[in-house]
């Protein structure tokens, strides 16, 4: 699922800014761009991120900048003052003007600039887990939102499976009848006078109704979508789950599609199998 959070606090004249953002993936996966100083604290960063997380691809952002009205570094003066007195001395040894304009003293003074530095990832660790986990549960909050909407979207589908698995139902209940009849007159046609009592019309009719009966799929799906429905109630992740059930319900209906015993049923088999595809598709980025 996708999402994003960030989080932001100055220490000590610097800005401290983390930014989180998901996209979707079957699994958890987690990259961390730290500065070099803070490195340390990757795993710690992950492990925050797994305590919030089951799924998706997350990148975690860490920059440090300097306060509005700080600088991003100090000017060494002696350092500087030294190099302007070797430059002048070079100078004049070779005729050239002195002292320099301002835009070369700008880039003398640059090369005379020290960094910020960065405070040790053992003094940093409290407040930017703190940070981190601020931007987390705001990422989590914009999943949750996503979540609902999905939530609606797959109670909807699982609603249309049920719809369908009463259609099953209903065009399935006379299939056994209708082979007798059929059976019959094909043998009539063919000028074969048998009885509806005949031993082996009695035997071809019963082998087909064990091959066709699909009472114990239809029993189980019930089950099934029960399940499912209740799943997406609960408060808890339930993704893994979820695509569990959906695994059996597209089992049950391959059995009832290889037992059909007509083409009504068979159509309603592959409008529940075209839901069951758009199912999977949405559960594999669910918690």
């Amino acid at each position: 699922m996708t999402g994003f959070g960030r989080a932001q606090a100055t220490i000590d004249g610097m800005d401290l800014s983390v930014e989180i953002s998901s996209v979707n993936r079957r699994n958890l996966e987690i990259s961390v761009s730290l500065p070099r100083d803070w490195q340390a604290l990757e795993r710690d960063i992950q492990a925050a991120a797994r305590e919030n997380l089951n799924r998706g691809k997350l990148h975690i952002y860490v920059q440090a900048m300097p306060a509005a009205g700080e600088g991003g570094f100090h000017w060494d003066a002696e350092g500087l003052e030294s190099s302007m007195k070797r430059l002048e001395q070079v100078a004049q040894a070779h005729g050239i003007a002195w002292p320099p304009d301002a835009n070369a003293l700008v880039r003398i003074a640059g090369l005379n600039k020290v960094e910020m530095a960065l405070p040790g990832s053992e003094e940093i660790a409290p407040k930017l887990i703190e940070l981190v986990q601020t931007a987390l549960q705001q990422l989590v909050s914009m999943r949750e939102t996503e979540g609902l909407a999905l939530k609606e979207d797959l109670s909807e589908r699982n609603a249309a499976i049920g719809n369908a698995l009463a259609q099953i139902r209903e065009k399935s209940e006379n299939t056994v009848g209708r082979f007798r009849e059929m059976l019959l007159q094909r043998l009539n046609q063919s000028g074969l006078e048998l009885d509806i009592s005949d031993e082996r019309v009695l035997k071809e009719v019963a082998i087909y109704a064990d091959k066709c009966d699909i009472s114990e799929e239809q029993t189980r799906l019930d089950s099934h979508l029960q399940q499912f429905a209740e799943c997406l109630q609960s408060g808890s992740p339930v993704g893994r789950k979820l695509e569990f059930i959906l695994q059996e319900v597209n089992r049950e209906f391959n059995t009832i599609g290889s037992k059909a015993g007509n083409v009504d049923v068979s159509r309603f088999v592959i409008e529940a199998k075209n839901e069951i595809e758009r199912i999977r598709e949405q559960i594999q980025n669910i918690e």
